[in-house]
C-alpha cells in the first residue's frame, strides 16, 4: 500500500519536513490523545507537551494535510464576525471578552517562530483593500473598533497611499495592520510539530481513527493500534468524518482554491507589492495573495460550498488575478491546488466537551490561521482546569445549517450569490 501524501501545492513542494512519521500499530498509553495534525491539534499538543503532560497525536495522512497545509497563508486578526457583531449577538460580556482574545493569536505564532527558530517565510503586515467607498467607510469603523480595544499598528490608506503598498488601480483605499502578516503554513505546522516532539511529544502518521470508546479512560481506535487517554481533542476540523456526527452537523466544509506563479524577478515583485505585506479585499468571496519567500504570487479566491473541488483552477482563479494585476498575464502558474476548510452557521469557532474529557474544536469559518493556534492554548487551559476562556467560546450557540445534509449547500451558496451582487454593485 502506497504512502500517504500531501496534495500538489506549493507549499508540500517547499517543504522543510518530508519525514513520514510512522503508523499506530499497537496499543499505547498517554495522558492526552489529539486527533488531527493541523494547527489546532498540534497547537494543543504542544501547549499541553510545554507543560509537561504525554501527548500524542493521531493524523489520518499527514502533518498539515488539510486546511492548515493549504490555506493562503495569511495572519489575520480578529474573528470572521468582528468585536462589535459579538458584543450585538451575544451581549456586552461576552464581546469584552472575545475583544481580550481577538488579536492573541498573531502573537502566540510569532512567540512561537522565535523561541522554536521555526522557517516559515514569516513577513509582517496585512493590508484589507477596499473595492468601493462602502467597503472603505467599514474599514474605518474597523480601525475604531479595533483602537477602542487596544489593537494598536493601524493605518488607513486612501485611494492613493494604497498603492505605495499594492501596485493596482482595483482599490478605492484599505487599512494596514502591521500586526498581521503571512507565513509558509505547511512549514509553520511541521516546525511546530517538531517542537512537540522535540518535547517527548509522539506523532503517527497514517493513522486515521476510526472509533472512539468514550470512558474514563477513552479507547482511541485506529486501523492497525489503539491508544488509551485520559483526555480526547478531536482537531480534525473539516476532514474528519464520522467520529461525532452531532458535531459535524453542525459545520459545513467547503473549498477555496489557491494558485502559485512562477518565481518573478525582483523588479516584478517589487511592482506588484512594493511593501511585501499580504492583501484581501473585502468582498463577501474575497480575493487574497501575497509574494512567498522566493518571489511567488500566491493568490486565492472564490468558495466552494460542500467541499467540491472545482476543475481547471488554474483558469478560476486566474482570472480573478489577472483582474488585479493585468501585466501578468504571460508569467506561469507553476501549482494550482484547493483545500477544505469548516464554515459554521453564526461563522464562529465551536468549541465544547461531550462527556467529561472528550473536547473539540471547529469551525474557524476563514479565520483559521490565529484562530486556531489561540484555540490550542485555550484547549490545554481547560484540560488543566482553566475554564475561564473556554466558556466564553462554550457559551455561545451551535446552530446546524437550515435544510440539513440536503440543502444546506444550494441555501448557502443562494445566500452568497446574494451578497456577491450586492459587492458588484457597492451597496
Amino acid at each position: 500500500m502506497s504512502s500517504p501524501t500531501h496534495v500538489n501545492s506549493y507549499y508540500a513542494d517547499s517543504a522543510n519536513d518530508k519525514v513520514l512519521r510512522p503508523k499506530l500499530t499497537e496499543e499505547q498509553r498517554f495522558d492526552v490523545c489529539v486527533i488531527g495534525a493541523g494547527f489546532t491539534g498540534i497547537s494543543t499538543a504542544l501547549s499541553l507537551a510545554e507543560r509537561g503532560h504525554k501527548v500524542v497525536v493521531l493524523e489520518g495522512t499527514r502533518i498539515g494535510f488539510g486546511a492548515s497545509g493549504r490555506n493562503g497563508g495569511q495572519i489575520v486578526n480578529s474573528f470572521n464576525r468582528d468585536i462589535d457583531y459579538i458584543t450585538a449577538q451575544y451581549g456586552e460580556v461576552i464581546g469584552e471578552k472575545m475583544a481580550a482574545m481577538a488579536f492573541s493569536g498573531q502573537a502566540l505564532i510569532r512567540q512561537r517562530v522565535a523561541k522554536y527558530n521555526i522557517d516559515c517565510d514569516l513577513k509582517t503586515g496585512n493590508i484589507f483593500a477596499a473595492c468601493n467607498s462602502k467597503q472603505f467607510e467599514s474599514l474605518k469603523a474597523k480601525k475604531a473598533l479595533w483602537e477602542a480595544h487596544g489593537h494598536e499598528g493601524l493605518t488607513l490608506l486612501s485611494a492613493s497611499s494604497i498603492q505605495d503598498h499594492i501596485g493596482s488601480e482595483r482599490y478605492v483605499g484599505g487599512l494596514l495592520d502591521i500586526h498581521g502578516g503571512h507565513i509558509q503554513p505547511l512549514n509553520l505546522v511541521l516546525g511546530q510539530a517538531r517542537a512537540f516532539e522535540s518535547l517527548g511529544g509522539v506523532i503517527y502518521e497514517d493513522s486515521k481513527v476510526i472509533r472512539i470508546e468514550q470512558g474514563k479512560p477513552a479507547k482511541i481506535i485506529t486501523e492497525n493500534g489503539s491508544i488509551v487517554a485520559d483526555t480526547v481533542v478531536v482537531a480534525g476540523n473539516a476532514y474528519v468524518f464520522g467520529l461525532i456526527p452531532e458535531v459535524e452537523k453542525k459545520a459545513m466544509p467547503c473549498g477555496t482554491q489557491v494558485i502559485a506563479t512562477e518565481p518573478l524577478s525582483k523588479d516584478l515583485q517589487k511592482r506588484l507589492l512594493p511593501t511585501d505585506h499580504c492583501v484581501e479585499d473585502g468582498n463577501y468571496l474575497l480575493d487574497y495573495y501575497r509574494l512567498s519567500g522566493d518571489g511567488r504570487l500566491i493568490y486565492g479566491g472564490g468558495t466552494t460550498y460542500g467541499a467540491r473541488e472545482p476543475e481547471k483552477i488554474e483558469s478560476i482563479i486566474g482570472r480573478k488575478m489577472l483582474k488585479t494585476y493585468p501585466m501578468l498575464k504571460d508569467v506561469k502558474i507553476d501549482f494550482a491546488w484547493t483545500g477544505n476548510f469548516l464554515l459554521t452557521m453564526m461563522r464562529m469557532p465551536q468549541v465544547g466537551k461531550i462527556g467529561d474529557n472528550l473536547y473539540y474544536a471547529q469551525g474557524y469559518s476563514g479565520h483559521g490561521v490565529t484562530n486556531s493556534h489561540l484555540m490550542g492554548e485555550i484547549l490545554a487551559d481547560a484540560i488543566e482546569g482553566d475554564v475561564s476562556r473556554y466558556e466564553v467560546f462554550a457559551s455561545m450557540p451551535q446552530y446546524q445549517f437550515p435544510g440539513g445534509r440536503l440543502l444546506r449547500v444550494p441555501y448557502t451558496a443562494m445566500g452568497a450569490a446574494y451578497y456577491s451582487l450586492r459587492d458588484k454593485l457597492g451597496i
